[in-house]
């Protein structure tokens, strides 16, 4: 069974970092493409960023490029977001996720499964 444990979250002021970790069970995380997801209070889930499984190529929403890094550590079965430069408007819960059947779009939250439970992140001063 595939699950995922986010964590790492937590108050922060803007310009600031956190990494996010997604530590993955029941599969290891180069089999699939994980994504990272945000959802805001109000606001649809969207996607951040993703990580594919072939060959590790990160994709990254364009109002996060250049300030989130998404990696991984297939020793410790681990999905890592490294957020710099954080926004207000970053604030939300985050959440990763597999592509299970080879066929999710990076940026659309419904073709992803197996969420975890998610880890706030509040960006205000």
């Amino acid at each position: 069974q595939v699950q995922f444990v986010e964590s790492g979250g937590g108050l922060v002021q803007p310009g600031g970092s956190l990494r996010l970790s997604c530590a993955a069970s029941g599969f290891t995380i180069d089999r699939y493409t994980i994504g990272w997801f945000r959802q805001a209070p109000g606001k649809e889930r969207e996607g951040t960023s993703c990580i594919s499984d072939s060959d590790g190529s990160t994709y990254y929403k364009n109002s996060v490029k250049g300030r989130f890094t998404i990696s991984r550590d297939n020793a410790k079965n681990t999905v890592y977001l490294q957020m710099n430069s954080l926004k207000p408007e970053d604030t939300a819960v985050y959440y990763c996720a597999a592509d299970l059947t080879g066929r999710g779009d990076c940026f659309v939250p419904q073709t992803f499964a197996s969420w975890g439970q998610g880890t706030q992140v509040t960006v205000s001063s």
